[in-house]
Parts: structure tokens; sequence; C-alpha cells
């Protein structure tokens, strides 16, 4: 496989030797990035759209989107047409949002042991 000087593959290769510790430890924080990055973007959407369409001043807006994000629900029930609609759609948004953060985190541990097999067979 050729790469760039200093640049990692996202993912080795089934014949690519296991990735070096340091470097799975870049990737796993990389991953826990984006992870971040996700739910932050998620809490973002979340706080405006709670702002705009349920009429709720910014502190109420953000404590909403972050209560539906870690499951508890929302905080300020809305009382408009709009920011009930909004909060179903949001609710359904953030449950496809926790499922893939969950993917992004544990993707790089899943490919590490599948990769891991694949060697072992090789070996045989």
């Amino acid at each position: 496989m050729i790469h760039k000087k200093g640049a990692l593959p996202m993912y080795e290769s089934r014949n690519d030797p296991l990735l070096h510790p340091a470097h799975f430890r870049r990737r796993l924080i990389l991953h826990a990035g984006y992870a971040l990055l996700l739910v932050s973007v998620t809490l973002l959407v979340g706080a405006f759209g709670h702002k705009f369409f349920g009429d709720h001043n910014w502190h109420d807006a953000l404590m909403n989107a972050a209560f539906v994000i870690g499951g508890i629900g929302t905080y300020v029930m809305p009382e408009t047409s709009g920011g009930k609609i909004f909060s179903a759609v949001y609710g359904f948004f953030v449950g496809l949002v926790v499922m893939a953060t969950l993917g992004v985190v544990l993707a790089p541990i899943a490919h590490r042991i599948m990769h891991k097999f694949h060697l072992d067979e090789a070996e045989d």
C-alpha cells in the first residue's frame, strides 16, 4: 500500500500487519473527536430548533436539546405546533445520531478485532 509520508490509512487492509498500538490510540482519539463533533452539531441543531420553533429562551432550548440527547426527554414542553413537530422530528433524529455515534466510536475496535482474526487465519 502506498501512502503519503506521515499519513495513516484510515483502515489497514487484510494483508497489512496489525496497526502499532500508538497509531491505534491515535485512531481511537480521532474517532472520539468525530463522535464529539457529531454530538455537538446535534446539540446545536436542537438548541436552535427549540429556540425558534418552540419559542424557548436560549438556556431552556439548550437544556431541552441536551436532555433529549441524554435520553431523558424534554425539559420544557413546547406549546406551539411548530415546537411540537420539531420535538418529534428531533427525537427521531437524535435516536439515529446516537446509533451513528456508537458506530463511529466502536468501528476502530471492531476493525482491529476482525483484522487480528484475519491475521491469525493467515498464520495457520
